[in-house]
């Protein structure tokens, strides 16, 4: 799960592209703040800002890259943020 500030809408796109990663579902509008000081994200006047989220399997072997290239996103500009979550997935149907 990768949850990021909408101003990193394409940015994520893309880097999903370039990996290979053709299968998600993207969530629009999340609301929510960051537990290392990160500001809220709530769209309301005083927190006009919203995160998005995108849920991904990936295979094991593209792990690594791809939280990589999470790290490079979030290192560009960490007052805009993005964040990754990963748990083991044991079946699909």
């Amino acid at each position: 799960m990768i949850v990021f500030n909408q101003a990193n809408t394409g940015r994520v796109e893309y880097m999903l592209d370039v990996l290979g990663i053709s299968g998600f579902t993207f969530f629009e509008q999340v609301q929510g703040r960051g537990t290392n000081g990160g500001e809220p994200r709530r769209g309301t006047h005083a927190w006009p800002e919203m995160n998005s989220c995108v849920i991904t399997v990936v295979e094991d072997e593209q792990l690594p890259a791809l939280l990589e290239s999470i790290k490079k996103l979030d290192l560009r500009n960490e007052e805009v943020g993005v964040r990754a979550f990963v748990w083991d997935i044991f079946a699909t149907v």
